[in-house]
């Protein structure tokens, strides 16, 4: 036998020993799904979910990214001219949205994380019963937000003399007339930083509490007997390291909560596109070119964006609380 024959059989022996390895650890791995079919029902419905509402609109969102598509017609594939078109010559995108996405997302997100946390170890030092009824009041921003905007903030920050904070200051001489808090220029990002702010109680505040209370006492007292002396470095050095999971939680909502905000700047103003564009953010864009001009494939490269954006702060907080047995 020539020695081509020899190694073409010798190829096909492995490719044949490939194939039957693949097929038992195929056939294994069927048995294996079989054994735990209880489980995988249990799982089933949150994977369906999962797919269907996240996975499918994000590869939609990807795909229609480097297409042209107006809802009409058919989608027409252009490569990377959306991407192109965002970066170089979106100008409204590059004055506005970013910058401004940017400013608000690096105060109120931070800004309402760091609250969130105080907050919830000051709540935690209370009495059992004053601490449900302040846990209570500091969560229900979250549950109202849309009452509250109506009730609270709006006549709060209204630009006339009957609004409650220009009266007030009107009262004390602070200022000799009405500011236009939510539809100028110069304060509606403020007011937009503010409200975000006093709203962000929501389920990351819970639990952080949560992971506060869990902390084990002990860890307190033998802290004690290795010197730490103030309650700011038992934060530092118990509070905060025994609680990981949940300050990487309330950081990943933070985050995400920050990033799709987009409606508050119209809510406060009254005005779309808000005053000078002041409170004009990515989810703004978005909404402008997806359900306004119809430029969806447009709009899907945006989301991307905004997507990669947020992607890449959630890892950065995984840098910070996560541990390599979380990833």
């Amino acid at each position: 036998m020539s020695k081509t024959n020899t190694q073409a059989l010798q190829r096909a022996y492995a490719d044949e020993g490939l194939l039957r390895r693949t097929r038992t650890r195929g056939l294994e791995l069927l048995r294996r799904i079989w054994q735990y079919r209880l489980s995988y029902l249990f799982v089933a419905p949150f994977m369906i979910c999962f797919l269907v509402f996240i996975m499918v609109p994000v590869i939609c969102a990807f795909l229609l990214s480097f297409m042209y598509f107006n809802s009409l017609e058919a989608p027409r594939f252009i490569g990377w001219e959306n991407f192109r078109y965002m970066v170089s010559q979106d100008l409204l995108f590059l004055k506005y949205a970013l910058p401004n996405t940017f400013k608000f997302a690096v105060i109120a997100g931070p800004g309402g994380y760091v609250a969130s946390f105080l907050l919830a170890w000051l709540i935690s030092i209370l009495p059992g019963t004053w601490r449900k009824w302040f846990a209570l009041a500091m969560y229900s921003p979250s549950l109202t937000g849309g009452i509250a905007m109506t009730i609270v903030w709006l006549p709060l920050l209204s630009g006339d003399r009957i609004g409650y904070l220009n009266s007030f200051l009107l009262n004390l001489g602070l200022i000799k007339e009405p500011v236009l808090w939510v539809t100028s220029k110069e304060h509606l990002m403020t007011s937009m930083i503010v409200v975000t702010l006093w709203s962000s109680m929501g389920i990351g505040f819970l639990a952080m509490m949560a992971g506060i209370l869990n902390v084990n006492p002990e860890l307190y007292e033998a802290g004690r007997l290795d010197g730490i002396k103030s309650r700011l470095e038992e934060i530092w050095y118990v509070t905060i390291p025994s609680m990981k999971p949940q300050m990487l939680f309330g950081a990943v909502m933070a985050i995400v909560g920050t990033f799709k905000a987009g409606g508050i700047g119209t809510q406060l103003s009254g005005m779309n596109p808000t005053p000078q564009y002041a409170g004009h953010l990515i989810m703004n864009q978005i909404e402008d070119y997806g359900f306004i001009r119809f430029e969806l494939g447009y709009a899907s490269a945006l989301s991307v964006f905004l997507l990669l954006l947020m992607y890449l702060s959630n890892k950065f907080c995984w840098g910070l609380f996560g541990s390599k047995g979380d990833e």
